[in-house]
């Protein structure tokens, strides 16, 4: 029987975790990742297209972040039993029809509000993607599983960015925004055939949900995540411009860079997916903000020639690891409760990242270029502290939810 076609109920056995069901959400992360991240790789054309500043498209990037931030638990506790299938290709049809529509606005006022329909996908796809891996994945296996299907955003910065970048350059940025859409429908098509249908998470009623939200160990990590997000698209979100008028990179230089960027990162979540379950989440964590942090104090470097490539080095390593191993932490608390805390967790990255990127607008547009890693720094050092505060909490404060009862095909 195709895949499609199975129908799962409720048994002491889960599905397996195919490599054709991982690779369909790895892809489909790839994709997630490359629309979220299009308008930082395209933002000068854009802003020549449109006819206007730079610093004023800001409003794509922290809008759409302050979008997810908002939209991801609230969309969480909405779907909460609809099947992942289904969920998941929905996501992804939404991101085709947005990102072509988007591609034909016609100036800001108009695709303000469709960019900011479109992150409706991005506050549904990857959360709920590394909840289903956490209920199915064995224990022991859970953050390599989490860890993999999220190479697809370490593969959208080493091909997604530059891409869009050099795209943009060359062909302007709405062929990238229209290469987008055939890429989440290809996308829509390979989960619709690759998932097995009738997989649920556990329910969780608003008991539930109000325990979590007062959990104090889980909003450390929550404010954690904001902080650790904040902090780097405070630089990260201005890359382009930064590179290019700051430091007088070309189109060439500044896409090269950019691969060089996403081509550590993959490296990097690579790496920590296949010791992270031997390390362990939360000391993951550390290493990759501490990481983070060493590049931030490196940062005064970039404009010594030769030296931009070394000191973007530990971040580009760390960026995405920071990332899984916080959401692999939040499903090994509690599996049952995945849906829900990994969706408490992309809204604080994804708000983080918003007052970010609004923070580096502003300090883009007072020139105070110079300071931008300074408070990036102490945003990142702010949440190693937070982290640590945290797992000392652990024990004390677990977080309680329905165990995951896995699903097999019948």
């Amino acid at each position: 029987m195709p895949p499609q076609e199975q129908r799962h109920v409720c048994t002491d056995k889960p599905p397996p975790l195919t490599r054709p069901f991982l690779n369909s959400l790895l892809f489909g992360n790839f994709v997630i990742g490359s629309g979220v991240m299009v308008v930082a790789g395209t933002l000068r054309d854009m802003a020549r297209a449109l006819d206007t500043e730079p610093s004023d498209l800001g409003v794509l990037i922290s809008g759409a972040s302050l979008t997810i931030c908002v939209a991801a638990p609230l969309l969480a506790a909405l779907v909460g039993q609809w099947d992942r299938r289904r969920l998941l290709t929905l996501c992804m049809l939404w991101y085709a029809v947005l990102h072509l529509l988007e591609a034909l606005a016609p100036n800001l006022d108009v695709l303000l509000p469709l960019r900011l329909a479109s992150m409706l996908a991005p506050a549904l796809f990857s959360p709920q993607a590394a909840a289903c891996v956490g209920w199915l994945a064995q224990p022991h296996q859970r953050g390599r599983a989490v860890t993999y299907v999220f190479l697809g955003w370490s593969a959208a910065s080493v091909l997604g960015m530059p891409l869009s970048a050099w795209a943009g350059n060359h062909f302007g940025w709405r062929a990238t925004f229209a290469a987008l859409s055939v890429l989440s429908l290809i996308s829509a098509i390979w989960l619709s055939r690759a998932m097995p249908s009738g997989i649920r998470p556990p329910p969780l009623d608003l008991r539930a949900w109000t325990s979590l939200v007062r959990n104090p160990m889980l909003m450390l990590c929550v404010l954690c995540s904001a902080l650790f997000s904040g902090g780097q698209f405070m630089l990260l979100a201005y890359f382009s411009p930064f590179f290019r008028d700051e430091l007088g990179l070309g189109p060439a230089e500044l896409s090269l860079l950019f691969a060089w960027f996403g081509v550590l990162s993959f490296v990097g979540n690579a790496v920590a997916s296949r010791h992270i379950d031997r390390l362990g989440a939360e000391r993951m964590l550390l290493m990759a903000l501490a990481a983070i942090a060493l590049s931030l104090l490196m940062w005064p470097l970039t404009r010594v020639p030769g030296l931009l490539w070394v000191a973007v080095a530990p971040w580009a390593l760390a960026i995405f690891v920071a990332n899984t191993a916080q959401q692999s932490r939040l499903v090994g608390f509690a599996p049952g409760a995945a849906s829900a805390t990994v969706s408490f967790n992309a809204s604080a990255m994804y708000g983080g990242q918003a007052v970010g990127a609004a923070g580096g607008a502003w300090l883009l547009a007072t020139h105070h270029v110079d300071q931008m890693h300074w408070y990036a720094l102490g945003a990142v050092l702010a949440a190693m502290a937070l982290s640590v505060a945290a797992t000392a909490l652990r024990h004390r404060h677990a977080l309680r939810a329905p165990e995951p009862r896995a699903v097999q095909g019948g």
